[in-house]
């Protein structure tokens, strides 16, 4: 999606985890396997299927064993079993959780079979990434796939190729570069250039797909990764351990071997939010979907080799939220739509109905999308909105015949382009109006 930056981050700080002796096969004699994806805020969505359930798994380089949330009372529907329970900690303010380790799943990706998979069961309810992508997300997978097969992603076509790395054969790429891996904790690191200050400061990032920022820096000011002025505060997302908040920037170069990216935004996250993941004392950040999503990729763990190719994602400018909005999907709407094509929303969790019902009349629900999260005086907190509101509509249009990314693609427009917004604030309906601005100067 062209211009967009999510807010919500995928990062996590896992115990390390050694080889496991059981790996993805192809069936039938395959040399490769093509599966499709969403790209849904920078992330790479894939159908996995675990002991003959169909799920939606993020694919992220930056996590070891699939992780499975809890909200799908797993036990039951997955037929999870041989469990042994783990204490996790991941990036954020709150504090860490249990996990149960449960061995010998039967895991499918495309015509890639694992019959022996080991996963972590979240049981924390809280813990379910689905209200920020719109879509259910039942898990993570990362290390135990890259790690079995020489992987293709095209983003541009969104389709991933898994292929079998015995019988792969590398082609001559002219426009290509192929950057080397170095593995911390089963974790790919890539070596990169930041412009900063008008100076270039080498930095190991991270190679972390399951994020949908752009890069993160770890700040450091004896080393020049800093930003002292042109900066603005912001709410940067959610980790397993709770949100994540930090400065917004931009650096005025990144550099991957030839390929240079301007202007590319930069976050720095609270010391406090990333103190596990700093323990790596050499990593300065990470590198995720917003840069990504630009080259379309040969991911070779094996050789420790990554290979890029620009995309028609490459020269998209980076740009930030320029409303202060964060939405997320919470509770449905009640919506009554007549033989005049007109309709009312409610949300069945905050407005007593009071409706005269009507035979020609239909009620569907549908999502509501509720005001998240709201940045310090950012034109929506001007204008008056409130963390809690729930949106009825933008721009004359009824929410919910938007999805979730679609209305967060407007806040993302053209600096002084109108919004509309009306809400549910407490069962009663406020209208507002204000003009999008750049949170840089």
């Amino acid at each position: 999606m062209k211009n967009l930056l999510f807010f919500f981050i995928f990062l996590f700080c896992v115990p390390f985890l050694v080889v496991s002796q059981t790996k993805f096969k192809l069936q039938n004699n395959k040399k490769f396997d093509k599966v499709r994806f969403k790209l849904i805020h920078n992330l790479i969505i894939i159908p996995v299927e675990i002991n003959g359930v169909e799920l939606s798994f993020i694919l992220d380089t930056g996590v070891g064993k699939p992780i499975v949330f809890s909200f799908l009372n797993e036990r039951d529907t997955l037929k999870i079993n041989n469990t042994e329970a783990y204490i996790l900690r991941g990036l954020g303010e709150g504090d860490s959780f249990e996990a149960l380790k449960s061995k010998n799943n039967v895991f499918k990706v495309g015509a890639a079979i694992n019959a022996s998979q080991e996963i972590y069961a979240i049981h924390d309810a809280s813990l379910n990434f689905t209200p920020q992508l719109g879509i259910p997300i039942h898990g993570i997978i990362g290390f135990d796939l890259f790690k079995d097969f020489i992987i293709e992603i095209n983003y541009s076509k969104r389709y991933i190729k898994l292929h079998d790395p015995d019988r792969y054969i590398y082609t001559v790429c002219d426009a290509c570069e192929t950057v080397n891996f170095e593995f911390y904790n089963n974790k790919p690191y890539v070596n990169a250039h930041v412009k900063i200050n008008d100076i270039y400061v080498p930095v190991k990032l991270l190679m972390d797909s399951g994020g949908s920022d752009s890069i993160w820096i770890f700040e450091n000011e004896n080393l020049g990764l800093y930003e002292s002025e042109n900066y603005f505060i912001d709410f940067l997302g959610h980790g397993l351990s709770g949100s994540v908040y930090g400065k917004r920037s931009k650096v005025q170069e990144l550099k991957i071997r030839s390929f240079t990216l301007n202007q590319v935004n930069v976050s720095y996250p609270d010391s406090n939010a990333v103190h596990f993941a700093k323990r790596l004392k050499i990593r300065n950040g990470s590198i995720s979907g917003n840069v990504l999503k630009r080259f379309n990729m040969i991911v070779d763990y094996r050789n420790a080799r990554l290979t890029l190719k620009k995309n028609r994602f490459y020269k998209d400018e980076f740009s930030y939220n320029k409303s202060g909005i964060e939405l997320e999907h919470h509770g449905e709407l009640l919506v009554l739509e007549g033989d005049n094509s007109t309709s009312s929303a409610f949300t069945n969790t905050t407005i007593n109905l009071d409706l005269e019902l009507k035979p020609s009349y239909n009620f569907q629900v549908k999502p509501a999308f509720t005001i998240v999260e709201l940045r310090e005086n950012s034109p929506a907190e001007l204008a008056g909105l409130l963390v809690g509101d729930i949106v009825l509509s933008v721009n004359n249009r009824k929410s919910h015949e938007y999805k979730i990314h679609e209305i967060i693609r407007l806040f993302y427009a053209k600096e002084g382009d109108d919004i509309r917004i009306k809400v549910n604030r407490n069962g009663v309906k406020h209208s507002f109006n204000f003009q999008l601005k750049a949170p840089l100067k």
